[in-house]
């Protein structure tokens, strides 16, 4: 039997101190080694007790959550779980953690002695994740990079292909990193369903829009796919995509959890298998778990292109793995190269779209 994952858990609230190690204790493959009431006496105790995972607060007096990351990163490269508020300041200062190369985070409930048990299944599963992560690979944003330039009049074309991506554990700085690297004019449409809670990732799309030349917004109903723009799928919905007379939109519903996700990548991408067949590309990328693996399989037998992140450049390898297990996956691509496999796939052909424009949806979409 393995050793239990020694955490660390730094919070100044005394009742956080208290429930996270409850929490903890349920699961006999971790161990609560330590804790520390501020980011100063946690850096001591993190050189003392050698934590393979710290789970941190970032809302603390003297020694900020976000300078203690930093302290963190520069010094150990140990794994950090990030402990958030659910307020729209806990969302930034959450986004601005995981561009530092925190792991991951989970968002305390509003009643945080009666509905912490509801985080505990959350926490336990991205400690061991965060245990199994090669450190090397949790690469922090540079924090000087400059804005993008935006085309200066807004696209209203429609995509030559539809872009879905689905992204979880690792996501924010890999999906950053890769938009980051589209030009403005970017031919094919994007949509994202990145694993994050509601109320997360409006302020997410806008931290992407700031930093890529590409446009990217949080989704909405009845927004339309167009040519050049990135739409994120809000936390706690799902997303579809449908192709209308007045033009393809994306539809978000309320539908019950798929294997405990939703939003799922596994809706989406079925929706463009069934939506726009042969010109769909299905992209998984970072993350944990198998969501969008099924779905993945019902673009490749619409005759789309089946895109995976390879092993070395993720975070966690997980979704992507679990699609090539099946054999859903068309193309294996490193994080470095998938911009340009993007711009490749998505450059307008020559006699382009004929077969759709002329009216129906792709025929015999199905799972592989």
């Amino acid at each position: 039997m393995n050793d239990p994952t020694r955490v660390l858990v730094v919070d100044d609230s005394a009742l956080m101190r208290k429930l996270i190690p409850q929490i903890l204790a349920s699961d006999d493959s971790i161990k609560v080694v330590g804790t520390a009431m501020d980011g100063t006496f946690g850096l001591k105790k993190i050189a003392e007790l050698k934590p393979q995972v710290v789970t941190l607060d970032l809302e603390m007096p003297g020694l900020s959550g976000i300078d203690t990351l930093k302290e963190i990163m520069r010094r150990y490269r140990v794994p950090v779980i990030v402990v958030s508020s659910h307020s729209t300041q806990g969302a930034s200062i959450t986004l601005q953690a995981l561009g530092l190369g925190a792991f991951d985070f989970v968002a305390k409930p509003q009643d945080v002695s009666a509905r912490m048990p509801e985080i505990a299944t959350q926490l336990i599963t991205k400690i061991k994740a965060a245990a199994e992560c090669n450190g090397s690979r949790m690469k922090p944003l540079p924090e000087d990079g400059r804005r993008a330039e935006k085309p200066s009049s807004v696209s209203t074309n429609a995509p030559t292909r539809v872009v879905a991506v689905g992204i979880s554990t690792g996501g924010p700085n890999a999906l950053q990193y890769m938009l980051s690297q589209l030009p403005g004019d970017f031919p094919g449409s994007i949509v994202v369903v990145q694993h994050m809670p509601d109320g997360f990732t409006d302020m997410f799309a806008r931290r992407l829009d700031e930093s890529c030349a590409i446009k990217v917004k949080e989704a909405r109903s009845a927004d339309l796919l167009l040519a050049g723009r990135v739409l994120i799928c809000p936390g706690s919905r799902h997303i579809k995509v449908k192709r209308l007379p007045l033009g393809d939109v994306v539809v978000l519903t309320d539908d019950t959890r798929v294997h405990g996700h939703r939003p799922s990548a596994d809706v989406l991408f079925k929706s463009v298998a069934e939506e726009f067949g042969s010109r769909g590309i299905a992209v998984l990328m970072t993350g944990m778990g198998d969501d969008g693996a099924e779905g993945m399989g019902y673009v490749k037998a619409a005759g789309g292109m089946t895109i995976a992140q390879s092993e070395d450049s993720c975070v966690v390898f997980g979704m992507p793995k679990a699609a090539i297990d099946r054999g859903y996956v068309v193309r294996i691509v490193s994080l470095d190269a998938l911009a340009n496999t993007l711009q490749a796939h998505c450059a307008p052909e020559r006699g382009h779209d004929q077969r759709l424009e002329s009216g129906g949806r792709a025929a015999g979409a199905g799972r592989v």
